[in-house]
């Protein structure tokens, strides 16, 4: 019997297969620096988490990650590859604790591994993920996640509004992983705490999805510094 693709119903279920941490890119070996906020203590309960986790939201994922996953998609919608390498080198730029720079593209790379390529049309845009995905493996772009799921989601038919709150979902749930397996937190506290954040992944995926490029920027300083203090810290779980 020949089953008629459903669009829609494909791209709901790349949204999950994306979003969920079975996937295997490495992101559970990711805190962002987390790990180094409990190691520190600045963490004593699930208010503090979800704190940290909406100032993650709206200092990072939002205004820099958020922007630059939603112009990927454009850039790979309009089969724009100079523009998508651009706005890779810009994510590049703005990311300053060199942990998540690498535990970004050690993503980027896997997701082109697992992803990219694995479909084609008339329009060319399988073309462009060969074109992403050799420009990843050549070093000739650094190939960060936001930047490789954007263009997985689109071809795969996600909006870009879609793209967003599957990748801001995925980014909340990985650290919210973290915390849980750091020992501080139980999953009735960790549901809470994810329950309680999503209307901020809404809002700040509606506030930054059709920004430009040049818009994108992080500033969490407090965020930035324990990302580099992990660097040197003897106890670590978790490579960022």
């Amino acid at each position: 019997m020949t089953t008629t693709p459903d669009p829609d119903a494909s791209a709901f279920l790349t949204a999950l297969r994306l979003s969920d941490s079975f996937l295997p890119v490495g992101g559970y070996t990711a805190s962002y620096g987390l790990e180094q906020y409990v190691n520190e203590g600045r963490i004593e309960d699930g208010d503090d988490l979800r704190e940290l986790l909406a100032a993650y939201l709206r200092r990072i994922v939002g205004p820099c990650e958020t922007v630059a996953l939603a112009n990927a998609h454009a850039a790979s919608a309009a089969g724009d590859l100079e523009a998508l390498l651009a706005v890779d080198e810009r994510l590049h730029a703005v990311t300053m604790p060199r942990e998540f720079r690498e535990s970004s593209t050690k993503a980027g790379a896997k997701l082109c591994e697992l992803l990219v390529g694995d479909t084609t049309d008339g329009a060319g845009n399988g073309d462009l993920e060969n074109a992403v995905a050799d420009a990843v493996a050549t070093d000739a772009t650094p190939g960060h996640y936001p930047v490789v799921y954007g263009v997985v989601a689109q071809r795969r038919g996600l909006s870009r509004r879609e793209a967003c709150l599957s990748h801001a979902y995925s980014f909340v749930t990985g650290l919210l992983g973290a915390a849980q397996r750091l020992g501080r937190f139980g999953h009735t506290e960790i549901q809470a705490v994810l329950e309680a954040l999503e209307p901020i992944i809404a809002e700040v995926c509606t506030r930054h999805v059709d920004d430009e490029p040049a818009a994108m920027a992080s500033f969490a300083p407090l965020a930035e510094i324990m990302g580099m203090r992990h660097e040197r810290a003897g106890r670590r779980l978790f490579m960022s």
